[in-house]
């Protein structure tokens, strides 16, 4: 007899759903966009009024301003002026006093010596230099000039270790004229109130001569620059002290 097949066993359909297949994040790369820097707002200097009222304050308080390095002739000026570069005009004084006692000309600074002048002016920053340039200078007073210090700015930046500022002090102090000598304390303060905006101290020098009244020009420097020295200080400006916080702009106010 023929042998029956068994049927096929039935597949029975499963009834779990199979899980839809994970997707896979991709990292989104995020392109860094390049900053954009807004341009600042340029300060506007103060107006006439508000010039002529910050020295017209500046007078008043102090109506004969004074450099505060010591000297007893134009040409001792000069040579203290030369040795005052990137130094202290307290450290200037320290060593002036001595050398000053015996040598308050030309003739006599020549012969005392390069070596000995750098003797007397050895506690002062470059003081091998300076000497040189001491020693130098009053060589070219006796040989070109009559032993006098020239009255001329121009000539006066062909001397050793002169530069236009050493010239501006020494024309304003010695003869009178209304030069404006700019450093680093005069610099700041016009720039920071601002009545002169620049970036060079040459800059800042012809921009102040076009504003600052006639009137004022002859001693304009000096109140800048013991202004910046002992109020208007580089780190923090003592604007609780200061004669012109109600005019000033600048954002380094402290009060």
């Amino acid at each position: 007899m023929p042998v029956k097949k068994s049927p096929a066993p039935v597949k029975k359909k499963s009834t779990t759903k199979k899980a839809p297949p994970r997707k896979v994040a991709r990292a989104k790369v995020v392109v860094a966009k390049p900053a954009v820097k807004k341009p600042k707002g340029r300060r506007r200097p103060v107006g006439p009024e508000a010039v002529h009222e910050i020295f017209a304050r500046f007078q008043k308080a102090n109506p004969e301003p004074k450099g505060e390095l010591d000297y007893v002739n134009p040409f001792t000026l000069l040579v203290a002026v030369v040795l005052s570069a990137q130094a202290t005009d307290v450290g200037v004084n320290k060593a002036t006093r001595a050398l000053f006692a015996i040598a308050d000309t030309p003739e006599k600074m020549v012969a005392l010596g390069e070596e000995r002048i750098r003797d007397y002016v050895k506690t002062i920053g470059l003081f091998r230099t300076k000497a040189k340039n001491v020693f130098l200078l009053s060589q070219q007073l006796i040989d070109h000039y009559g032993s006098e210090v020239p009255r001329s700015r121009d000539i006066l930046e062909t001397l050793p270790g002169v530069g236009r500022k050493t010239a501006n002090v020494v024309m304003n102090m010695a003869f009178g004229e209304p030069t404006i000598a700019v450093d680093t304390h005069l610099f700041r303060v016009s720039n920071r109130i601002p009545l002169a905006i620049g970036k060079t101290p040459l800059a800042i020098e012809l921009g102040l001569e076009k504003i600052i009244p006639a009137e004022f020009k002859r001693h304009a420097h000096h109140w800048l620059i013991l202004h910046g020295r002992y109020i208007c200080k580089a780190r923090r400006p003592e604007c609780e002290r200061c004669l012109i916080s109600d005019i000033c702009t600048s954002s380094d106010k402290t009060v």
